[in-house]
């Protein structure tokens, strides 16, 4: 079975297990998917130790086949993060602009160094002698929230606007930040160049910042051309070159995709909605978008939940994994209270804004992407790659995050609507 036909079956699968949630378990959608396919991946591991299961085996190989971190970054994270900026509301983002930045920013690198410097500990101390470099590449790829995890979840709970912009914004923003600071300390790690602070201003300003304003020209381009139309469907798909057409010259440019879809979903759905949309087209724009959004969302979580049958699983490095979840929502909750110290001089805000903004910062199919991306062979501990390592961990980390994280952020949300109410 090739990668695409495999694709196609994975899709009925989800969509099958997110019928069948709504009438059983009830639960959230990802949170049943990634639930689901974990179980469904148990199973096979099962069936195959106890017998010899060619399904388990053709799963296996078209799992193999398929590429996920070029399937991700290069193609799903387009759609999703253009859809998820669609429904962010402009003034709300604008009333939050310095927490989103400081945190988009800061939060992220603060959380770098926290894990870098923790896991290291962590992982000598256990016998693995892993260089405090490969560490922080490690920290650097776990601490950027999640923005396709954190808006398939959080948005769906109906929590304050004002925590629910930060969550969403901060997710939305600091997965280019991460990137730049991965692919620092990975060249640091596997290239052997020594990365100057000229070199990375200019990464950061060439992808960064050529991300955000490619966005804008995008953005400008689409609303003009929506609004001279007066055929819904051509506007309809006017929106869907944005992250095709779009993402991919982004990427042909070297420049930040992810940033430019933010910053044109913003745009169309806060500008251009409202002047170059009819009524009923505006409905035909969110309900198409929805559509989307969900259907790979749920193909993009029955893979992170299949992973399971391709990695190369051992007691000692789940295990591992399993530490790890402390650490990272340690260095997550330090992270977001020292700027929180500063803002609460100058703001009130929601009691339980730390505690939502920590249990709420998901991780995903990004972080799996990244700890991919790291080259297999050139660092072996204890007889495990570091690469094989680093998957696992990441993996243990993110379905703890989407599955135990995900399923229990609701009472925290409810309890701050009610207090709320009751001020």
């Amino acid at each position: 079975m090739n990668a695409w036909y495999f694709l196609c079956l994975l899709s009925v699968v989800a969509i099958f297990i997110a019928f069948t949630n709504q009438y059983v378990l009830k639960l959230q959608t990802t949170i049943a998917i990634t639930t689901g396919s974990v179980v469904i991946s148990l199973l096979l591991m099962a069936l195959a130790h106890f017998s010899s299961n060619e399904l388990t085996d053709a799963i296996k190989t078209s799992m193999e086949g398929i590429n996920f971190n070029l399937l991700l970054l290069k193609g799903m994270l387009g759609f999703l993060l253009f859809a998820g900026a669609l429904e962010i509301d402009l003034h709300l983002l604008r009333h939050q602009r310095w927490e989103i930045a400081i945190m988009a920013l800061g939060s992220t690198l603060v959380s770098t160094f926290i894990v870098g410097f923790l896991s290291y500990a962590l992982l000598n101390a256990l016998g693995w002698a892993v260089p405090l470099i490969y560490c922080m590449l490690f920290g650097a790829l776990i601490s950027p929230t999640d923005p396709i995890a954190v808006l398939a979840i959080i948005k769906k709970m109906h929590a304050p606007d004002k925590i629910s912009v930060q969550v969403e914004g901060e997710s939305l923003f600091n997965d280019g930040v991460g990137l730049v600071v991965f692919t620092t300390i990975f060249a640091l790690a596997f290239s052997g160049e020594s990365p100057t602070f000229l070199g990375v201003g200019q990464l950061f300003l060439v992808d960064a910042v050529g991300g955000i304003l490619f966005g804008v020209v995008i953005a400008l381009v689409s609303h003009w051309l929506i609004c001279r139309s007066n055929d819904s469907s051509i506007e309809l798909l006017i929106t869907l070159c944005i992250p095709t057409a779009g993402y991919a010259l982004a990427n042909l440019l070297d420049i930040s995709g992810p940033l430019a879809m933010v910053v044109s979903g913003i745009f169309i759905g806060n500008v251009t909605r409202t002047v170059g949309f009819s009524e009923q087209s505006q409905q035909t724009l969110s309900h198409f978008w929805h559509t989307v959004d969900a259907f790979l969302n749920s193909l993009l979580f029955i893979l992170i939940g299949l992973l399971l049958v391709v990695l190369p699983v051992t007691w000692a490095e789940a295990g591992i994994g399993v530490l790890m979840i402390p650490l990272v929502l340690l260095a997550r909750f330090i992270s977001v209270s020292l700027p929180y110290k500063v803002f609460r001089r100058y703001r009130t805000y929601d009691a339980h804004a730390i505690k939502i903004l920590t249990w709420g910062g998901l991780r995903g199919g990004l972080a799996l992407a990244m700890a991919a991306s790291i080259p297999r062979g050139h660092l072996v501990i204890n007889g495990s790659d570091y690469h094989t390592l680093v998957v696992m961990i990441t993996y243990v980390v993110v379905i703890f995050s989407i599955i135990v994280q995900g399923s229990t952020i609701s009472p925290i949300i409810k309890r701050s609507i009610e207090e709320g109410k009751n001020q």
